[in-house]
Formats: structure tokens, C-alpha cells, sequence
């Protein structure tokens, strides 16, 4: 749930044996921050006949569900001042997941435990409609390449997909228990990944299928690579598998020391496709060629290098790898840990180059496009902007009452909404003085 993220460069990503720095050796820097109290919840084959036009749709819609003013009265740790512009109430439960449309980026899908999902306007609140029908909580929410369609996927596997400018629902279908659900970059194609170790594809909204059956245990979590042609999915085993979506094959699969010690978490890739990177609770993040199928490099923080390695099947007690993506204009990678760590990675070196430390977990991260500036979400609920080259803290955001669930940053980096355990999905507007 993703998802959604690592997307959206000014430059390539240049060859892994390319990739150097210039002129400025760095040493890690540790950056504490004042503790604040933790909360302890923890959180296509590209089809043939698939349509690519776009189309133009309408953003109207009269029902209210938005705040402007800092809230009342909501139980939690974190009470403070609120830095948001525009708080979203309607959820009535924790809001687990948040998408932003990609054509415009003036619409955002939220979902939540309250069995709800909900499409509304992010400069005033303004609901557009509820993405309605699901019986249990909903984990997965976003919008096709051209923000024509809408889809929201529950745990219990029910996906629904609604067309955006008429607020009809135009397919659903119900697979296993969903652990992950994401549209392919440039074609009305749905993907998932379920507890029984599928993935799914549909053509949407026909409904054509193809399954890509994995081992015998859930498909953790999944990425279209760039081309659109292969997907990424990772396993509960600690597999990975790239898989051709028009032969419905795999093409490469790790496992063994190749692949991870525990579940894996995350997946991302860079912008051309060439690398991926996985994490997991082994508290690994593995480099791999997406060409050769080989892992390239692998990172552990040194916060955790001492302790014994995770046996197979085993969950590091302390620590796991929750989110990691690629910057996409130097040789950086970044990786966000459980106890609170971000790791900043030299890919050319292969080495830290900054360590930056949260006072809790880390959820998400997100690196913005075009710049070295990597935000943070976690259970502290604050948002944080950091300088990857420097491994400086740039400035944060507070509003929110409880954890931090998820977040998405728009294209310019104007906007960062987000959800979280206080009921409330919020609206930031950056501000940043180098820029």
C-alpha cells in the first residue's frame, strides 16, 4: 500500500557502476529528536487491446465531511499544535490507507477500519462520494494511471473499482485476504497480492484474469516495474519473484540466501526499472538487478548489525525494515526502520552515509521528486522532511492525535495528506526555505 510513492523523477537513475559522488566524503551523522511518547499500535502484462487514452474527469460533488480548525476532544498522547489545512472527519475508525489522484492531484482516497472509503477534494475537505459496499476494513485505496477509475480493497479480498466523474462502481471481485492492491502505471490493469501466495491481474472493467500462483504462503507485498511489462512481488517465506505479466511467468526467482530471512515488507524500484530494492523483518534491504535477477548489494543499519542473525522464519523481536525507496537524482536510497531509524545509503559505495533517528517507529517514507529531501511518517505522529545529503532535519509537521498509518506526498511537493489512528486523514502544505 503504496503506494505510490517512489514515482515521478526529473532524472535517470544512472548505472549502478556509474554512480559517484563529487568531491564530498560524508561520515554518518546520528540527529536526535526530542522524544515524544510513542503510540504502541504498529502499525500488466500489458493487455493486449488495453485503452491508454485518457480521459478528463469532473471534480464535483456537495456533500460536507471537512474541517479547517484543529479538533476537540480526540483521545490520545499527542496533543499539540496543528499545522494542517484541512482535516478530513468523516472516518469513524483508524484510516489505514490515503492515495492521491495522479492527473491532477486535487482528489484523495482514503480508507479505513471503519469499513469505509471515501473520494474527496483536498483544497477544502469537500466529499466527493463513498466508495461504499465493504464489509471490513479497508487497507488498499488509489487511482488508475489517468484518475478515470478509483479502486478499494478490503482485508476480507474484496476489491470494488468506481468510475470517478459519474461516482458509479463499475466492477468488483472478491479474491482471498488482501495484503496489497496497485494499478499499473499506463493501463486500466488492477494488480493484488492475497494470503493464499497469488497475485491477481484485471483488466478493468471487463474483468479479464490472470493469476501468477507463488509458494504456499501470502504475496506480502508487490510493484509494476516501470515498463509495465514485470512485477515484483515479495513472500511471507522470504521469496522473491519477478514476474513476466504477459507470459503470466516468472522470470526470476530468489530465494535461499538470495531471497530474505523473514516476511518480506516492502518492495520499490528505481526510476528506469533497473533496480529493485526489498525489505523485510529480517531487517534487511537487498539491492537486486532487475535484468539478471541477481542481488547487487545488501544493507543492514548498524544499529542492529550486533545482533544474532533472524533464523529462517523467524522475526527480529526489535526491528524490521518498514519502507525504502530510490532518489532519483543522486545514487541514494533510503530505508525507514521499525525502531525508528533512517538509513540513508550510498548506492555507489554501498555504505551508510546517514543515519537520522526517530524517537519511534518509522512507517513510510516517500523521497521527493527531483530533490534529495525524503519524508518521513511515524508512530509519533509527525511528518518529517530530511536532507539526504546532508542528513539534516529540515523541518516537521504535528496535527495529528495519534500514529501516523500512511501518507502521500503530491507531485510538486506542495501537499503531504495523511492518515492516522486519530480518526483523521490531514491536508500540509510544504513550506520550504531552499526552495
Amino acid at each position: 500500500m503504496e503506494s505510490e510513492s517512489e514515482s515521478g523523477a526529473a532524472a535517470d537513475t544512472p548505472p549502478l557502476e556509474t554512480l559517484s559522488f563529487h568531491g564530498d566524503e560524508e561520515i554518518i551523522e546520528v540527529v536526535e529528536l526530542d522524544p515524544g511518547p510513542p503510540d504502541p499500535d504498529d502499525l500488466a502484462q500489458e493487455m493486449e487491446d488495453v485503452d491508454f487514452e485518457e480521459e478528463e474527469e469532473e471534480e464535483e460533488g456537495n456533500e460536507e465531511g471537512w474541517v479547517l480548525e484543529p479538533q476537540e476532544g480526540v483521545v490520545g498522547s499527542m496533543e499539540g499544535p496543528d499545522d494542517s489545512e484541512v482535516t478530513f472527519a468523516l472516518h469513524s475508525a483508524s484510516v489505514f490507507c490515503v492515495s492521491l489522484d495522479p492527473k491532477t492531484n486535487t482528489l484523495a482516497v482514503t480508507g479505513g477500519e471503519d469499513d469505509k472509503a471515501f473520494v474527496w477534494r483536498l483544497s477544502d475537505g469537500e466529499l466527493l462520494f463513498e466508495c461504499a459496499g465493504h464489509k471490513d476494513s479497508v487497507t488498499c485505496a488509489g487511482f488508475s494511471h489517468d484518475s478515470s477509475l478509483v479502486a478499494t480493497g478490503d482485508m476480507s479480498g474484496l476489491l470494488k473499482v468506481w468510475q470517478v466523474d459519474t461516482k458509479e462502481e463499475v466492477w468488483s471481485f472478491e479474491a482471498g485476504d488482501l495484503e496489497w492492491m496497485e494499478w499499473h502505471p499506463r493501463a486500466p490493469v488492477l494488480l493484488a497480492g492475497t494470503a493464499d501466495g497469488n497475485a491477481w491481474m484485471w483488466k478493468v472493467p471487463n474483468g479479464d484474469c490472470k493469476t501468477f500462483q507463488g509458494p504456499n504462503c501470502p504475496a506480502t507485498c508487490g510493484r509494476v516495474l516501470p515498463d509495465g511489462k514485470r512485477a515484483v512481488v515479495g513472500y511471507e517465506d522470504g521469496t522473491i519473484r519477478i514476474w513476466d505479466l504477459k507470459q503470466g511467468s516468472p522470470i526470476h526467482v530468489l530465494k535461499g540466501t538470495e531471497g530474505h530471512q523473514g516476511p518480506l515488507t516492502c518492495v520499490a524500484t528505481n526510476q528506469d526499472g533497473s533496480l529493485i530494492l526489498t525489505g523485510s523483518v529480517d531487517c534487511q534491504a537487498k539491492l537486486v538487478s532487475a535484468t539478471t535477477g541477481k542481488v547487487v548489494g545488501v544493507f543492514r543499519p548498524e544499529t542492529v548489525a550486533s545482533q544474532p542473525s533472524v533464523g529462517e522464519g523467524e522475526e527480529s523481536e526489535s526491528n524490521s525494515v518498514e519502507s525504502l525507496g530510490f532518489c532519483s537524482v543522486m545514487p541514494l536510497a533510503a530505508v525507514g526502520y521499525l525502531d525508528g531509524t533512517l538509513a540513508i545509503y550510498d548506492l555507489s559505495t554501498q555504505t551508510l552515509r546517514h543515519q537520522c533517528q526517530h524517537q519511534s517507529g518509522i512507517v513510510q517514507l516517500l523521497w521527493e521528486a527531483g530533490t534529495a529531501v525524503v519524508y518521513t511518517c511515524s508512530l509519533d505522529g509527525i511528518v518529517r522532511l530530511w536532507d539526504a545529503r546532508t542528513g539534516r532535519l529540515l523541518t516537521d509537521y504535528r496535527g495529528h492525535t495519534a500514529e501516523i498509518l500512511d501518507f502521500a506526498l503530491s507531485k510538486d511537493a506542495s501537499l503531504v495528506v495523511t492518515t492516522s489512528g486519530d480518526h483523521k486523514a490531514k491536508v500540509f502544505c510544504v513550506q520550504r526555505p531552499d526552495r
